[in-house]
């Protein structure tokens, strides 16, 4: 099970070599998509990595599915999509990651109500990440995550 893109992606992100993670939360690390067709579409991988969701004990599931939240949390404040689509989905890569997609008013009529991976199955041009040009939302997606943690801890 160890040779997934999440096992390579997360160890890079452990050595400060993935130029797309943005932040390492309790359960994983918090990555850029690598098609930013919607703006702020992050990927949560789990580390240490587990083949699936139902493979963790109910403390560490109950983690990563409230870091998942938190992502979808600091879009919505960051970015100010419509609404946030998250999936775990498991059948390529056998390798716990949770997909969180903002959703915008912007999107054509005919998508906007459609899973946001109908994006990849259209014969358009991918918006590959570029760091260049990425780093300013990933720079606001960070501290959003930290304020609502700051929040979440002070409420405590």
């Amino acid at each position: 099970m160890s040779n997934t893109i999440v096992h390579a992606r997360v160890a890079l992100a452990n050595e400060g070599n993935n130029p797309t993670a943005i932040i390492k939360l309790k359960s994983g690390w918090v990555v850029l998509g690598d098609n930013q067709k919607l703006p702020g579409y992050c990927l949560l991988l789990s580390d240490p990595v587990a083949e699936t969701l139902n493979d963790l004990d109910c403390e560490k599931r109950n983690q990563f599915l409230s870091d998942m939240t938190l992502v979808g949390d600091a879009l919505l404040r960051a970015l100010k999509p419509r609404t946030i689509n998250y999936s775990i989905l498991g059948n390529a890569d056998r390798a716990l990651h949770a997909h969180i997609h903002p959703r915008y008013e912007w999107e054509p009529v005919e998508e906007k109500n459609k899973p946001p991976f109908i994006y990849d199955f259209k014969n358009e041009a991918k918006v590959s990440f570029s760091l260049e040009r990425d780093i300013e939302i990933m720079m606001r997606i960070k501290e959003a995550i930290e304020s609502i943690q700051l929040r979440r801890k002070e409420a405590q």
